[in-house]
């Protein structure tokens, strides 16, 4: 069985209030985006590393690369209009059958022991889904102002999310729709069940300049997400 792992690397600096798009921010020393390739690198099922990057950010990445003396085998495939379209491309890369995690690159502190995981449960049932449950109290907006609603019945969804590759052909053979946030809402919409597994509180996103830092106590404490 061939295991991948398509990195989607397609933020940008907004929310950071940097020109510099967030996978490449310096992250105790390195690009933020080589600790998410370690992490899958050094997990236990290896898988093989697809990085989909914008086609402008090619040769930047390669000179990081050099710079910092990342040889971390992996292949570059040029991003799409909308994350849909970059995990597509991602997919068209791959010619055999097999197990492949979609992971965001702005989630450097993946533990390998999640990632394992995910791969297990795909291999399993199809397809596995990391969410947290959230510690907040939520409340949803409506036209007249808003309604508590019980967090015991919600989660919260984090990447990797890791299919058998024949759910994923079939599920990204749809045209792009809005509601298609993640991969787990386009292969729900082709008809697949989705299987929910534990993620991990401190598999945070970077998307505030204050997630850096986070980031930065948790990788120095060996705390793992």
């Amino acid at each position: 069985m061939k295991f991948y792992a398509i990195i989607v690397a397609g933020g940008s600096g907004k929310r950071m209030q940097t020109a510099v798009a967030k996978q490449f921010l310096l992250l105790n020393e390195k690009p933020v985006m080589m600790h998410t390739l370690q992490a899958f690198h050094l997990s236990e099922v290896q898988p093989e590393i697809i990085v989909v990057l914008s086609k402008d950010d090619h040769e930047y990445w390669k000179e990081l690369c050099f710079k910092y003396n990342f040889n971390i085998p992996h292949t570059l495939v040029e991003g799409g209009k909308e994350r849909f379209h970059s995990v597509r491309n991602g997919l068209m890369s791959i010619k055999e059958d097999g197990i492949v995690a979609i992971h965001d690159a702005v989630r450097p502190v993946v533990n390998t022991s999640l990632i394992t995981s995910t791969f297990k449960h795909a291999l399993e049932v199809g397809n596995a889904i990391p969410v947290v449950k959230p510690s907040d109290s939520v409340r949803e907006i409506e036209t007249t102002g808003s309604k508590i609603l019980n967090r015991d019945k919600l989660v919260l969804i984090q990447t990797p999310q890791t299919f058998d590759l024949g759910q994923l052909r079939i599920a990204y053979q749809q045209s792009f729709s809005p509601i298609f946030t993640d991969d787990a809402s386009v292969v729900e919409a082709a008809g697949f069940p989705i299987n929910l597994v534990e993620g991990s509180r401190n598999n945070i996103k970077i998307t505030f300049p204050e997630d850096l830092e986070l980031a930065s106590f948790l990788m120095k404490h060996n705390i793992s997400g």
